[in-house]
């Protein structure tokens, strides 16, 4: 199949549109010798392979409530996850709200004036909770998830496989920071030091510490700071970070929720962004 030059931009397109199955894997594109450019699905003499780009597609859905900061309700009933973020708890059954947790709900509702959102998973669509996982945009574009983290109301929380926008995510929120908004001008949010892990409250929070040693099972790697005290990465996880032996000695804030099994306190890293050398 060939075609012109002026029809390329319309066949990428419709790539974004339609199953990458149904569509060869290569284009190839060649120029003859009047200096006219064709595209083809099949390779000549002199033709060259194209990048194809393929966009993640989004579908539309309405949106029937909000439920808290990081998660929607739809008209259908099912829960949407926002992904690569968390805000704070407002308070429920379960548990007590938690500082900035209100803020993040009541800004998110604000942003839904229209009911309608657009969704766009990654490789994991579905958590344990059965919920839908996704980025979650406005039909003008603008991307939820991302904006959240940019005005200070939600903390970077990327769960592999799940990584998709983690770049721009972890820059939304060092600017946040950098300028205490939202959460990150709240004492409640203040790195303590590792030692007053014992006196640690649910839900999120940072630590500072230094690890003396490492220790590796057969599911997880841990950097031990005592014999009470360690953060674990799975060792399916290990890839994204760099070699856990370098964190060793040096001073780290550790980002996340702690676990308590008898006396013993643990932190899970899931991504590097979750800690960092200080």
């Amino acid at each position: 199949m060939f075609f012109s030059k002026k029809y390329y931009l319309i066949f990428c397109l419709i790539l974004n549109f339609v199953a990458p199955a149904s569509f060869a894997t290569e284009i190839y594109r060649s120029v003859d010798e009047k200096g006219r450019v064709t595209y083809s699905d099949r390779p000549s003499t002199g033709a060259a392979p194209v990048k194809i780009i393929s966009q993640p597609s989004r579908q539309l859905y309405p949106v029937a409530r909000v439920y808290d900061g990081d998660t929607i309700i739809l008209e259908d009933k099912k829960h949407v996850r926002l992904l690569g973020v968390n805000t704070p708890e407002i308070e429920s059954r379960q548990r007590a709200e938690e500082p900035g947790g209100v803020a993040a709900k009541k800004w998110l509702q604000a942003q839904l004036q229209e009911n309608k959102v657009y969704l766009e998973y990654d490789q994991v669509k579905r958590d344990k909770y059965k919920r839908l996982l996704a980025h979650v945009f406005l039909p003008d574009g603008k991307h939820l998830n991302l904006a959240l983290l940019e005005n200070g109301l939600a903390v970077v929380s990327i769960i592999p496989p799940n990584g998709r926008y983690s770049d721009k995510l972890i820059q939304a929120q060092q600017h946040a920071e950098k300028l205490k908004l939202g959460i990150w001008g709240m004492p409640e949010y203040q790195a303590r030091p590792i030692s007053q892990i014992a006196n640690h409250t649910k839900g999120w929070q940072r630590f500072t510490g230094i690890p003396v040693s490492i220790r590796k099972s057969k599911k997880y790697t841990r950097l031990l700071f005592n014999d009470k005290v360690d953060i674990r990465v799975a060792n399916t996880n290990l890839n994204l970070f760099p070699a856990l032996d370098t964190y060793v000695g040096k001073s780290l804030e550790i980002r996340g929720w702690v676990a308590r099994k008898k006396d013993s306190y643990t932190m899970l890293i899931n991504h590097p962004s979750s800690l960092r050398k200080l």
